[in-house]
């Protein structure tokens, strides 16, 4: 019950103060169930670095299901293919330059990096350690399924949404999930960003907007109304400690 209360309060301040839910997740479970501050924020930071590397490969799943519609929407807004191979190729050269200047360097900004990508990789290898990584790995998949089974949902709530494919919604995912994390909870841009991308597939401005606004205020209101309800609720069911 504590893992719960605690968890929805933290995505309750998170929409207040962005990341400040982890540090009061952390914190409670420090209080509430007696776990190191320390060991509590790094399983939290092994669960962000899982999140990205899924958000990666959603992003990646999207653009191949939908290469020629992207490069397309891409190339229409000034996106040069030979400027964006030259970009990547750099960055392949790159990186093992600054992986070596890293490992070999002395300088404290250097050992700095060096902790922080080590703690990285601890934290992404940590799975392959703990006890139930099955359960982790299961429950990780389910849960993002269940983040686009949302947009999948949401789509017969649109009349001109309700013949997408599962392929043209993760676009429309993809620009959502980056916009969720560029704000607050996505406040302000999270719709504008879901209408957008649906807009490559010749959905309406105003269909769009009513598709984005209707899943960023369905997720909002959830977590306004049960954070709130497990901000109150922590103390009470923990009033003997």
């Amino acid at each position: 019950m504590n893992n719960i209360l605690i968890l929805l309060t933290a995505y309750f301040t998170n929409l207040g103060i962005p990341r400040s839910g982890e540090l009061l997740r952390a914190t409670a479970l420090t209080t509430y169930e007696n776990v190191p501050f320390e060991k509590g924020f790094g399983t939290i930071v092994t669960e962000r670095i899982i999140d990205l590397i899924m958000l990666l490969l959603v992003v990646g799943l999207a653009f191949f299901l939908q290469t020629d519609i992207i490069w397309g929407f891409l190339k229409d807004r000034g996106l040069n293919f030979t400027y964006l191979i030259t970009i990547m190729i750099s960055g392949i050269i790159a990186f093992p330059l600054l992986f070596l200047f890293v490992k070999k360097s002395k300088h404290p900004w250097a050992q700095k990096l060096k902790r922080l990508l080590r703690g990285l990789l601890g934290g992404i290898f940590s799975i392959f350690k703990m006890q139930k990584k099955w359960a982790f790995v299961f429950h990780t998949l389910f849960i993002w399924t269940a983040y686009v089974a949302m947009f999948w949902v949401i789509k017969f709530t649109v009349l001109e949404t309700v013949d997408l494919s599962i392929s043209q919604l993760l676009v429309a995912f993809v620009a959502g999930a980056f916009a969720m994390s560029a704000t607050n909870g996505g406040i302000g841009i999270y719709p504008i960003a879901v209408s957008s991308a649906l807009a490559i597939f010749g959905v309406s401005s105003v269909s769009g907007d009513a598709f984005g606004w209707i899943m960023w205020i369905s997720q909002t209101l959830m977590i306004v109304v049960f954070g709130a309800i497990s901000f109150l609720l922590l103390p009470l069911w923990n009033r003997n400690k």
